[in-house]
């Protein structure tokens, strides 16, 4: 996979870079806000699977690139920084970022987020290869029970149909998409409901509680205190 990687620090740039390379991305170097933008240009090459975005930059500040980013493309962005305030995150995912993560990091924890990211937007690729069966039909999600049809949004449980609002189904199918993988609240607020976390966290308790009821299957989702929520599949 192609990564751009944004960040004006050589140092810090040669060391993520060597280890990157070392994971089997092919690492692009940008050491500004618009060398990032030139990069991104449609006739610049293959396309980039993630972009790396630090916000110190010399010319002009992440939040202002990442906007410029989201507009021109969809290629995933996960910032990397040192500003570790929750107004900070908040403003990046609102600004179209799929991921926040803050310095110092775990560098398995980072190749971890840029896995889920990618992955991620594969699945939400209606004409992604890992989507579709041979015939051009994409397969439903199963999970012990539960089957989740995402072309026709219907969840059925031991074959009985169980109806979900859209919301709820749009959790759901999130959550399927990575089972086992914690989704931080502000994470699942962006995605599904295109807003802050701010005000919205009362909202999403509910929907979990709402989706667990209807379910009936009270430990499909598990509650990762302080941090999120994950979908752990039962067994048949």
């Amino acid at each position: 996979m192609r990564l751009l990687l944004v960040e004006d620090d050589n140092h810090v740039a040669a060391a993520l870079s060597a280890m990157l390379s070392k994971h089997g991305f092919e690492v692009t170097h940008a050491r500004s806000g618009e060398e990032a933008l030139q990069a991104l240009l449609p006739d610049s090459g293959a396309p980039f699977g993630v972009v790396l975005l630090d916000l110190g930059l010399p010319d002009q500040d992440g939040f202002e690139v990442c906007g410029k980013i989201r507009k021109r493309t969809a290629t995933p962005v996960i910032m990397v920084t040192a500003r570790a305030d929750v107004r900070s995150r908040i403003h990046g995912l609102n600004l179209g970022a799929d991921d926040y993560v803050v310095k110092p990091y775990d560098t398995m924890e980072l190749l971890a987020r840029i896995h889920a990211v990618s992955r991620r937007t594969a699945a939400h690729d209606p004409g992604h290869a890992t989507e579709e069966g041979p015939d051009g039909s994409h397969p439903p999600l199963r999970l012990g029970p539960v089957t989740i049809e995402l072309p026709t949004r219907q969840v059925s449980v031991n074959g009985m149909t169980v109806s979900l609002t859209r919301k709820e189904f749009d959790l759901l199918a999130l959550l399927a998409q990575r089972p086992g993988v914690v989704f931080r609240r502000e994470q699942i607020i962006s995605e599904v409901w295109r807003t802050s976390w701010e005000g919205t966290g009362r909202t999403l308790e509910v929907h979990i509680a709402s989706l667990r009821s209807k379910l009936r299957l009270p430990a499909l989702i598990e509650t990762v205190r302080g941090v999120g929520y994950r979908l752990v599949a039962p067994a048949d």
